[in-house]
């Protein structure tokens, strides 16, 4: 009687992407983002596989983004991404161009800025790690992110620098530390090392790699250098893998934080974390620094993204200090 060879059962569909995007050494938040977008996607076309669908089932997913959800640019953009990603990564199944989409067309505002006054009105409403976190948006023109994300090997006291890590590690630029920081960011640490030195004496103590140094660094993880500066509260046990990691803070209490301050204070804008890095851009400008520089100091990859602070100040040209050193 001959032998029916085995027939192996397709490897499940989201268990693949995010393995994946882990072998890719994607962000955590940047697997999150993707798997529900994969998911809006399979549930937009009543929740048929993706290897059963194609390009006229994506244009028709990111058309209706665009027309009947009313989404951002950037937010169509990263559904695109997603959904390429599935399908050149996962299925391997490379899609030809996506020629009719309706495409979200960007709208260049105005940033909103805040004056020296209602920085420091901020400022004097928090205390704390709330205060030196949202001290350094404003100093060092950090994304909320960003600042979540610094590890301890990113801050340079001697130099005054602070690297800014991309996710991916393709656009890392440096960015200024404001000498009035130096002495409560030390002090900070200090707690934070303790934190971790609890954690290593419970087995515990690991913080997921950058993605730029997994390879190079995969065992790093619990030392300290790598450790966040502004760490989570509570260990995390990752799903796929059972470990347990300490991650960094979540954002959304800053969010919550820095909007509440600001009606406190009276100041009658929308108010946001990226306010106080919008902040940061126009009062350099304002105190005479060239566009290149706030340039490079915002990681834009484009001047003319700079070039809107320059419509609600007045340009001139002096020498480099954070704005938050001058107030």
């Amino acid at each position: 009687m001959e032998n029916t060879p085995e027939v192996k059962p397709a490897p499940k569909l989201f268990p693949s992407i995010v393995e994946r995007l882990r072998v890719k050494h994607y962000s955590k938040r940047t697997e999150e983002a993707y798997v529900q977008w994969i998911k809006r996607y399979i549930l937009h076309h009543g929740k048929r596989h993706p290897r059963d669908m194609g390009v006229a089932e994506v244009e028709d997913f990111l058309t209706h983004l665009a027309v009947a959800r009313n989404v951002s640019a950037s937010t169509q953009n990263q559904a695109k991404s997603a959904l390429l990603f599935l399908y050149d990564e996962v299925l391997e199944q490379r899609l030809p161009a996506l020629e009719n989409v309706t495409k979200v067309v960007a709208k260049k505002q105005l940033p909103v800025v805040l004056s020296t006054q209602e920085v420091q009105a901020i400022l004097s409403r928090l205390d704390g790690h709330l205060w030196l976190l949202v001290s350094l948006l404003y100093g060092s023109g950090l994304r909320v992110m960003e600042c979540l994300r610094l590890r301890v090997a990113d801050i340079d006291f001697a130099r005054l620098e602070i690297l800014v890590r991309d996710d991916q590690g393709h656009k890392n630029r440096i960015t200024l530390l404001p000498v009035s920081l130096v002495n409560p960011l030390k002090t900070h640490l200090q707690s934070v090392a303790a934190l971790h030195a609890e954690d290593l004496a419970k087995g515990f103590g690991e913080v997921r790699m950058p993605a730029s140094l997994s390879i190079k660094h995969p065992d790093s993880g619990k030392d300290w250098l790598w450790q966040y500066v502004f760490p989570s509260s509570r260990l995390s046990v990752e799903q796929q893998s059972g470990l347990v990691y300490r991650h960094h803070a979540d954002e959304k209490p800053i969010q919550r934080v820095v909007k509440k301050v600001a009606a406190e204070a009276g100041i009658k804008k929308q108010v946001t974390p990226n306010t106080l890095r919008h902040s940061f851009a126009a009062h350099l400008l304002a105190g005479g620094q060239d566009i290149k520089t706030v340039q490079r100091l915002m990681g834009h990859a484009d001047e003319s993204t700079t070039m809107l602070y320059t419509k609600v100040v007045n340009v001139g040209g002096r020498g480099v200090a954070s704005p938050l050193d001058v107030i």
